[in-house]
Formats: C-alpha cells, structure tokens, sequence
C-alpha cells in the first residue's frame, strides 16, 4: 500500500514539471514584436524646391542720388517721399545761394578782365611791343577765365533737379529754405526696373541648384508673383548668417525699394547616386531626423540628415546605405532593437 502511495507522488511530481516547463515555452514563443511595413533604399535623383528669404538691395544699380551741383538755397520740393516719377521730371528747385552769386559775378568780371588783356596784348605784339609768349599767356588766361564763368553756368542750370530715370522717391534729405553744400545729397530716388535682391540659401544646396529653371518670386502684399532670373550665386558662406548668396533681378511691377524683405522659391535636383528613401519613412526626434532600419528581423534606429525632397521621397545624405531596408508603416511604435515582422 505504501509502494502504490510513492508511485502517485512520483507520477504528480512529473505531471507538475512537465507543465511548468510547457508554461515556460509558451513564454519564450511570446517576445514582442511589431507589425511594419517596409521599403529599400535606393539611389536616384529628387527635385525640391526651397523656400529663401531675402531682401532688396541699396547699390549704385538700384537708387538715384541727387546732390546739389554748387552753394544753393533749396528753393521748393516738387515731389515728396514715395511720389513716383519719371525721367525729367522736376523733383527739387534750388537757388543760388548769395556766395553762388558772388562766384558769379566775380567770375564774369574776371573773364572780362582776361578778354580785355588778351586782346591788348594781340595789339601790342602787332606793333612788335610783346612777345609771342606773352599774347600766348594771355590767351590761356583768358580761356581759363571764360571756362571758369562757363562751368559755373552749366552748374547754376542745373539748379532745378530732375530724375534721371523712372522710379520713386526713397529719401528727401533737406527742406525748403535750407542751404546746402556742393555735393550735399538731396534726395534718393528708387529706380524702376534693373532692381536686383540677394536671397541666402544652405552653401550644400548650391551645387544642385537648378539655375536656369529661376526663382518664383512672391510679390509684395499677395500680388501675382513672378520667375525672375538667377543672376549670379555666391557660394561663400557669410559669416554672420552662415548662408551662401543668391542674386536675382526684381521685376518693374513689384514697385519695391532697398531693404525692402522678399520671399522665393528655387528648385535643388539632387544627382542621380543619391540615397533615397520614402517620405514617409522619415521620423523626427526633437528636430532629429531618424528612421528605423530592419536587420535579421530587428529594427535599428539611424539618426540620417535630410536633402531635398518633393514630398514623395526624400534625399538622405548620411545614415542610410542603398539597399537598407526601411520602416515606413509602424515606425511610431518601434525602440531601437525591437523585434519586427512584416505585413
């Protein structure tokens, strides 16, 4: 009876092991894994376009600067700040300052003083009483002389200042009754036309820049926009905004002046060897960009930097290899090393 009692223990204590050890299998066949989907990285070209901002520039191809031409009084502004005006057009009129008037007179008294002796000395070297010399210095003072009075004639018709081109008053730099200078700049005038705007963009991107496709440029206030020319590119980096340098030409219409903000688009094609991976593959971490590349069923995740991008794929630059199979459904769910099996 005693026998029969351990032979029941010895089967129990069997059938308890037996399940423990079928539990514990039961739990290994349970590590977790996620369901994604997946895509090659491939290499090939992408087009993107990229935004820039930049403004419109204050240089010699792009304003007027009207000064006086001697000592003047200024006399009246025919047009004021943001007036728009044409070539001739009379945008301020000076008058002689008392100074002016005095160079004057004394210059045509000089001038007359210089003819006369120039012609006494004609009529004295006929009767052999003066030299060839001095009929010569004579005749080079008084042209001197009348060049002088001439000069200052010209500058004195030049009183009324007009715009020497179309454009726009930027700038009126003194007030009526004011006496300025020779030299003195009076006012500014914006040209219209022939206005050129500088636009920073990342040094990497110049060399995949499309050029000849231009910029779409925005029009001030939410007019119609324009594709304007690529003047030239500058692909040093400033030092201060750490940008390479775009230039294009500003459209007539625009009726934009220096240092006013512009914002376009340009087109960067990237080489056809370029990694390259779905758009939605791509992840962010706090402004990281990542995705997750499967390996032997694991997921790894690569942190990668991003190039251009037309929305459907998108131009990795570093992180990712051709052939590397990528996340690109279900990657939100996945840690690094985590198990994954495919849809």
């Amino acid at each position: 009876m005693a026998a029969m009692r351990f032979r029941w223990l010895v089967l129990a204590a069997s059938l308890s092991l037996a399940a423990c050890s079928g539990s514990s299998g039961g739990d290994t066949s349970a590590v977790p894994s996620a369901l994604v989907s997946l895509a090659t990285a491939q290499t090939g070209s992408v087009a993107s376009t990229q935004t820039l901002y930049g403004m419109v520039e204050q240089n010699a191809d792009t304003q007027f600067t009207l000064s006086a031409p001697v000592e003047a009084v200024v006399s009246r502004i025919a047009a004021s700040v943001g007036s728009p005006v044409s070539r001739g057009q009379l945008v301020v009129a000076l008058s002689p300052s008392p100074a002016t008037r005095a160079d004057s007179a004394r210059l045509a008294s000089e001038a007359q003083t210089a003819k006369a002796a120039y012609a006494r000395a004609q009529r004295l070297r006929a009767d052999g009483l003066m030299s060839d010399a001095d009929v010569e210095s004579a005749r080079t003072a008084a042209q001197s002389a009348s060049a002088a009075l001439s000069a200052l004639s010209v500058q004195q018709g030049q009183l009324a200042i007009r715009a020497p081109g179309p454009g726009f008053v930027r700038s009126v730099d003194s007030a009526p009754g004011n006496l300025v200078s020779p030299g003195t700049p009076i006012v500014t005038i914006s040209r219209s036309g022939a206005l050129q705007a500088s636009f920073g963009i990342d040094p990497s991107l110049v060399a995949h820049l499309s050029r000849g496709a231009g910029m779409q440029l925005d029009a001030p206030g939410g007019g119609p926009g324009a594709t304007v020319p690529i003047v030239s590119v500058d692909p040093s980096a400033d030092p201060q905004t750490r940008l390479a340098s775009i230039y294009v030409t500003v459209p007539a219409r625009f009726q934009v002046g220096a240092g006013q903000p512009l914002k376009g688009t340009v087109t960067v094609q990237m080489s056809g060897d370029t990694v390259t991976v779905p758009y939605s593959a791509l992840l962010d971490d706090a402004g990281q960009p990542y995705v997750f590349v499967v390996s032997k069923g694991v997921a790894h995740r690569r942190d990668v930097s991003i190039g251009a991008t037309d929305g459907k794929i998108v131009a990795i630059a570093n992180g990712v290899a051709a052939g590397d199979k990528v996340v690109t459904q279900g990657g939100t769910a996945l840690e690094d090393g985590m198990k994954v099996r495919t849809k």
